[in-house]
């Protein structure tokens, strides 16, 4: 919209403390009525479980609510809570999303983001590439560091808001510690503490590191270049090999807690783990995986590198921004996801690709490159008990790779362009696919989470859009259930009606008043000022609401890039869709060890839901004629799914 551009413009031009004037008065996440949540949470759930079981729920709905009872007790401190925070929930959802979870940080937490595959002749087209990349971060961080980046404003619905900022500045200066009972994200310091001058290179399952500024001088990428160039030379050196300490890090929390706690008894180990977690960011010189290059296995080297025998050990999963540029072309970026959401990583990475693009300079190499000391090797000091850990992160690494069930699937028969033209939300009409998709494998919905930012309000972070709604409940059961005995007007009356739906629920989650937050408000101050959890939160329809079976996301990319992640429970879908006008892009994983659930299966049945909500559309449109519909949806033949 020519609007919205003109106005990121005039933000671009003002003075970095005027552009976050807007975001300095953003309003307070709201907390939504309490009886309208709990009338919400039934209506999503009703579908979902027996009849028996939601008769025993609602039961305990209704006197967690009642007048005078539990249930407003709780919601007036939750309205206490909200006068004294910035933000109410986002400590709260913080440590249920992110710093409770005990799994592995691999394939069940940290996303993947895939750049196209890179035409590297030799070593030096590959270092030549992180040099302009580490320049990139660079020049970067010093729009975060004079708080220069101009503001984001709300695209999509209620679009043109301006969107709270505060997560950006994690991107290059925030840690994941690993702890029992929970994690620690150690925050952005605004001390006198120095900022950060370096980055940490793996290369070979070591750990460099690269300092970017000497004797107050930020290094050319000339410099880069000729400074990576001597560490794939020290990585190369035989006597010099020393243990995959980075396999620690794509253990279970619990299991790395125990290894640092017995790493940091040795004072070599502290200094080595402090240069890493105080680092800018990882650069990860991967070797050639020795597969064929797919979307699907370029996918899979950032999503875990491929074991301990590939690019497994050449991570440190704890740091939330991760660039691997691989000796075979394939790059991209991992992220620990607990710092900030998906679009801030994806505007962050586009601003960086496209800096690499759009740049004209060539790599120089400065008069003083010569000069410049080498870069340090971090030792370690690895005692028996280290190794063991060493192993036993090996081997459940190893567990990992082989029960990822993984596919990148286009789908080209149409793409936004075409959703747009029958007035309706292409987000919200790809949702409404991929219930239909889920229902046709098996014959069911579940309980969906469609992340939904409510940067809107500050610090806010995202709520869950429930995207297995009645409606969408009623229009799959026409679909396929009843196929044959409801006519076309009916089908198409029960999509728009699945579609306005998951459209209503989304602006409810935009705009602060979705039921997922709220409820985990509600849980978390009962567990403060409760002798025991209230049976409302007890209570199994309770927890399978919170059992995402299918976690979804669009990520959408103006680059030539993608994001996939994994599913969040055992038998579960990750399902993240990237639409473009003529096409939409879909990751889909599951696990092998669960027979219920199949990615390909799983992604044959969203081409096939797509295919018949498009037919659906078209034979609905009696305006256009079957040639104009033709032209309009492509003529392009079905490529299937490529595993």
């Amino acid at each position: 919209m020519p609007v919205l551009k003109k106005t990121t413009q005039e933000k671009m031009e003002k003075p970095a403390a005027a552009a976050h004037e807007e975001e300095a008065v953003l309003p307070k996440l709201p907390v939504p009525p309490l009886q309208k949540t709990l009338a919400t949470y039934l209506r999503c759930m009703r579908h979902l479980v027996t009849e028996e079981q939601f008769r025993k729920s609602k039961a305990i709905v209704e006197r967690f609510g009642a007048p005078g009872g539990l249930g407003e007790s709780l919601q007036q401190k939750l309205l206490d809570r909200r006068e004294k925070m910035a933000n109410w929930v986002s400590e709260y959802w913080l440590d249920d999303m992110y710093l409770h979870n005990r799994l592995a940080l691999p394939v069940n937490s940290s996303p993947a983001v895939i750049f196209a595959r890179q035409p590297f002749q030799d070593v030096n087209d590959q270092l030549r590439f992180a040099a302009h990349l580490i320049s990139g971060v660079l020049d970067y961080k010093a729009l975060l560091d004079t708080r220069a980046l101009p503001v984001d404003f709300a695209r999509g619905q209620l679009s043109g808001q301006p969107l709270c900022m505060k997560q950006y500045y994690g991107l290059f200066s925030s840690y994941r510690l690993p702890g029992h009972p929970r994690d620690t994200l150690v925050a952005p310091k605004s001390s006198v503490m120095p900022e950060p001058e370096h980055v940490i290179v793996a290369c070979s399952n070591q750990f460099f590191v690269l300092d970017v500024v000497i004797n107050f001088r930020r290094l050319s990428e000339g410099d880069l270049f000729t400074q990576l160039r001597k560490i794939v030379k020290l990585a190369a050196d035989e006597d010099e090999q020393l243990p995959p300490i980075g396999l620690l890090t794509s253990d279970g929390r619990a299991e790395w807690a125990r290894a640092r706690t017995s790493l940091v008894k040795d004072s070599t180990n502290r200094d080595s783990l402090d240069m890493i977690e105080r680092c800018i960011c990882l650069v990860c010189l991967d070797t050639p995986a020795g597969e064929e290059l797919t979307d699907a296995n370029m996918a899979l080297q950032l999503l875990h590198g491929g074991g301990y025998g590939k690019n497994g050990a050449n991570r440190w999963y704890d740091k939330p921004m991760q660039f691997v540029v691989g000796r075979d072309g394939v790059c991209g970026t991992i992220c620990e996801h607990s710092p900030f959401d998906g679009i801030v990583l994806v505007q962050c990475t586009e601003h960086l690709l496209k800096h690499m693009k759009d740049s004209s300079k060539k790599l120089v190499r400065a008069d003083s490159v010569s000069e410049l000391p080498a870069p340090r090797r971090l030792r370690w000091k690895c005692s028996p008990e280290i190794q063991g850990h060493l192993a036993s992160s090996a081997e459940k690494l190893h567990r990992i790779v082989k029960n990822l069930d993984f596919v990148v699937y286009k789908f080209e028969s149409y793409g936004k362009e075409f959703i747009k033209k029958q007035k309706t939300s292409p987000d919200a009409y790809i949702q409404v696919a991929l219930q239909l998709a889920f229902y046709r494998c098996h014959r069911r919905l579940v309980s969906t989470y469609e992340s939904a930012s409510i940067r809107r309000f500050e610090e806010g972070r995202v709520d869950n859009i429930r995207s297995a709604t009645p409606e969408a409940m009623a229009f799959v059961k026409v679909m396929i259930d009843e196929k044959s005995s409801v006519t076309d007007s009916e089908k198409m009356q029960r999509l728009r009606e699945a579609i306005r739906a998951q459209t209503e629920y989304t602006i409810l989650a935009i705009t602060g008043m979705a039921i997922d937050n709220h409820l985990l408000g509600l849980r978390e101050v009962a567990r403060e000022f409760c002798k025991e959890l209230p049976e409302m939160f007890t209570d199994e329809m309770y927890l399978t609401s919170n059992r995402f079976i299918l976690s979804t996301s669009q990520v959408p990319t103006t680059m030539d890039m993608f994001c996939c992640y994994g599913p969040v429970v055992p038998d579960g879908y990750g399902a993240c869709y990237n639409p473009q006008p003529e096409h939409i892009l879909f990751c889909i994983s599951s696990f092998h060890d669960c027979k219920e659930t199949s990615s390909s299966r799983f992604a044959k049945a969203v081409e096939e839901s797509l295919m018949e909500m498009g037919d659906l559309c078209v034979r609905c449109d009696t305006s256009k004629t079957d040639q104009s519909v033709k032209r309009e949806r492509g003529a392009k033949p079905q490529n299937g799914c490529r595993p």
